[in-house]
C-alpha cells in the first residue's frame, strides 16, 4: 500500500498544476473572445481605478517615482526590466505551485508578492507615460497624466501584443523608478536641510 500512496501523492501536484494552467488559459481565451472596444473600456477603467488607488495610498513615493522615471527613462527601464522579469517569474512560479503540497508555504507568498508589486509599478509606469505625452500637448499635471496613461492602456486593448508591450514598458519604468527612489533616497537630504559650517555662515 505504501508505494501506491507515494504514487498518488507524487502524481497529485502534477494534475493540480495542469488544472491551474488550464484555468489561466481559459481566462486568457475568455478575455480574447471579448469585442475589442469592450477590452478598451475594461482596460481604461481598470487603469484609472488602480492608478488612483496606488497614487492615493503612495502619494509621496508614487509622485517621486513618476518624476524619476520621466527624468531618466532609459536608466529606469534598464533597472526595471530585469527586476520585472524576476518578479513575474516568482509570481508565475507561485501560481503554478499554489495547489501543491508546498504551495501554502511558498506559492501563496509569491502570488501575493506579484499581486502587490505588479499593479503598483504598472500604475506608476502608465502615469509616467501619460505625463510625458500630456507634457508634449501642453499640460504637465498629474491627473492629466493619469487619464492619458489610462487612455494608452485602453487603446492597447485593441490588440493583445500591444497590451503586452505597453504593460512591459510601463512595468519596467515603474519598477525601475521605484527601486531608484527606494534606494536612492537613503542618506540624502534636501539642500536647505544640510548643515553649513560656521566659517561659511554669513
Amino acid at each position: 500500500m505504501w508505494p501506491l500512496e507515494l504514487y498518488t501523492r507524487v502524481g497529485q501536484p502534477a494534475s493540480d498544476s495542469t488544472g491551474t494552467l488550464s484555468v489561466a488559459d481559459g481566462a486568457l481565451a475568455a478575455y480574447r473572445s471579448l469585442e475589442p472596444f469592450v477590452r478598451v473600456g475594461i482596460q481604461f477603467v481598470v487603469a484609472v481605478l488602480v492608478t488612483m488607488i496606488v497614487l492615493g495610498l503612495l502619494h509621496s513615493h508614487g509622485s517621486k517615482a513618476v518624476r524619476k522615471s520621466r527624468q531618466s527613462p532609459v536608466i529606469s527601464v534598464g533597472i526595471g526590466f530585469p527586476s520585472l522579469l524576476v518578479v513575474s517569474a516568482l509570481a508565475g512560479t507561485g501560481y503554478l505551485i499554489v495547489d501543491t503540497s508546498v504551495g501554502v508555504f511558498f506559492g501563496i507568498p509569491l502570488v501575493i508578492l506579484g499581486a502587490t508589486v505588479i499593479p503598483v509599478v504598472l500604475a506608476i509606469g502608465l502615469t509616467a507615460i501619460g505625463c510625458t505625452i500630456a507634457s508634449r500637448l501642453g499640460s504637465d499635471r498629474l491627473w492629466v497624466g493619469i487619464v492619458v496613461g489610462a487612455l494608452v492602456s485602453g487603446l492597447a486593448g485593441l490588440a493583445l501584443p500591444a497590451t503586452v508591450a505597453i504593460a512591459g514598458l510601463a512595468g519596467a519604468l515603474g519598477l525601475g523608478a521605484g527601486v531608484r527612489v527606494l534606494f536612492g533616497g537613503a542618506g540624502t537630504a534636501r539642500p536647505d536641510e544640510r548643515t553649513v559650517p560656521p566659517a561659511n555662515k554669513i
